[in-house]
């Protein structure tokens, strides 16, 4: 662990950075950051929540917290399988997590193959544990547990095989995320001083909101930006990602800090960077906006993102994880790809290293799907209207849950190079499409598009298929084809 004069050094650093930098650590300065094209480009990431938290293989990620809820399932599942929490605690896992099986590259590999053009692998979770080698604290993942650089073998991986590498942070949360095992007779109890494990343990607060109390500390604050630098300067990481509460308004000082030495750094380093954040952590227009499990409703001007799970219970594995089906994700993909959105979709692997069947399994289906149907999303923008059909979107976090039931009339579209995509949600019955933006038309009767079509292929069919068009839709008559993924329709314009 650092000393207070280490601390001190780093934190001067940090600031004289800042100084010969274009960026200053205010909102009208971070406002000259640009979305990466690599990023608009990219469409699809892979997002990977692999750690301590995985080794019971219980509740969800959050088990280090609830695990010292009294009362909760978690907790009363920790007593009955390891004892009671003065005797075996969250840090007793640690020794377990070994990671035997982990293979960076089998894991870049697969992830190369389901299609994905970034992934973010977590950095530290809200329980505290690096999954890096760090400076800052002895709990990281080079001197316990697996004792390797998960983060910095995976990047390398990451490198060679033209993905490009990013992280997320939750450590903000750690300020209060174990502070329920102070309630009771637990391994969680004072003193804790900064770099234990444990450390700071804190109640609590009375809202998860920017204004909740107790306020995290200027000590605790220092730690956190040395950490989330320390990932920048040792792994470069081309996109970061922050979990919620960020947007407290005792971090905001220290947030814009961080964004503006990550992109004077980048600038050094001639790369392009984002910061993915949730809510109204960042000003708008400095950071790349991220929508939690959930999608938005119409097109937006702005680029932005999701971050789902294959599982919908749970961000890690757990023994009794909730799958959804591949076409359903691609579905999701389609809409979000339509309105100018990116997909960083969640794989949790198990605490041996390996990815379980399920995901393999969805990951696979994805990837099959991209390789003939890439091109309607890669580097794609979004046409003028994004879609048609029946299906409402529910907008806003936390709404994968609802099944959307996508018909073959649900149509969303996008628009690369010379030919615009029409991709119907889900393949109809009897091979008829109908597309009803794309009808004859002229300005007069408000026709959505009045281009000439020289042919429509089906993505995956070798000829040309039979399509006609009036003043009622573009009609297209396709083979039957299997399955409930996406069907994409190239419309060649002439």
């Amino acid at each position: 662990m650092e000393s207070n004069e280490d601390m001190k050094r780093d934190l001067a650093t940090i600031d004289e950075a800042i100084a010969r930098g274009r960026f200053k650590d205010d909102w009208a300065s971070l406002q000259q950051h640009r979305t990466p094209q690599w990023f608009e480009d990219a469409k699809f990431g892979i997002f990977i929540h692999w750690g301590v938290y995985s080794v019971p293989s219980f509740g969800s990620e959050w088990y280090s917290r609830n695990m010292y809820i009294q009362g909760s399932k978690e907790f009363e599942h920790h007593v009955a399988t390891y004892g009671p929490q003065k005797e075996f605690g969250y840090k007793d896992f640690i020794p377990m997590f070994t990671a035997p099986r982990f293979d960076p590259d089998a894991w870049a590999d697969l992830f190369k193959r389901t299609g994905a053009r970034y992934v973010v692998p977590v950095a530290e979770h809200h329980d505290g544990f690096q999954m890096y080698r760090s400076r800052l604290s002895h709990w990281n993942a080079v001197e316990m547990g697996p004792k390797r650089d998960v983060l910095g073998e995976l990047t390398r991986a990451f490198h060679e095989r033209g993905l490009v590498n990013g992280a997320s942070s939750h450590r903000v949360e750690h300020w209060f995320f174990m502070g329920h095992g102070k309630e009771f007779d637990s391994d969680i109890h004072e003193p804790l001083r900064r770099g234990d494990f444990y450390w700071p343990a804190m109640p609590e607060p009375d809202h998860m909101d920017q204004h909740g109390k107790p306020a995290p500390t200027a000590e605790f604050l220092e730690d956190w930006l040395l950490r989330a630098c320390e990932i920048v300067d040792e792994y470069r990481p081309k996109v970061l990602y922050f979990d919620w509460w960020i947007l407290h308004e005792a971090v905001q000082p220290y947030l814009k800090k961080f964004a503006a030495y990550y992109y004077d750094r980048a600038d050094e380093w001639s790369e392009e960077v984002t910061i993915c954040y949730k809510q109204d952590s960042f000003m708008f227009g400095t950071a790349t906006p991220d929508v939690e499990r959930g999608q938005l409703a119409e097109a937006k001007p702005y680029h932005w993102q999701t971050d789902m799970a294959i599982a919908l219970n749970s961000w890690c594995y757990t023994e009794n994880n909730q799958y959804r089906p591949y076409e359903e994700i691609l579905q999701d993909l389609v809409d979000i790809v339509s309105k100018n959105g990116n997909l960083l979709l969640n794989v949790g692997p198990k605490p041996d290293g390996t990815i379980g069947d399920e995901d393999l399994a969805v990951l696979n289906g994805i990837g099959g799907w991209m390789r003939v149907n890439g091109e309607a999303i890669y580097g794609s923008k979004p046409w003028k209207r994004f879609g048609e059909g029946p299906t409402q979107i529910i907008e806003g976090q936390f709404s994968d849950a609802v099944k959307k039931n996508f018909t073959s009339r649900d149509v969303r579209y996008t628009v690369n190079g010379s030919n615009l995509y029409a991709i119907a949600m889900r393949p109809a019955a009897d091979g008829v499409y109908r597309f009803e933006r794309l009808k004859e038309g002229d300005a007069e009767h408000n026709a959505d598009f009045h281009g000439l079509i020289d042919h429509v292929d089906v993505l995956g069919v070798a000829d040309h298929v039979a399509w006609k068009r009036d003043d009622t839709a573009l009609e297209v008559h396709a083979p039957t084809i299997p399955g409930d993924a996406p069907v994409v329709f190239r419309v060649a314009v002439a």
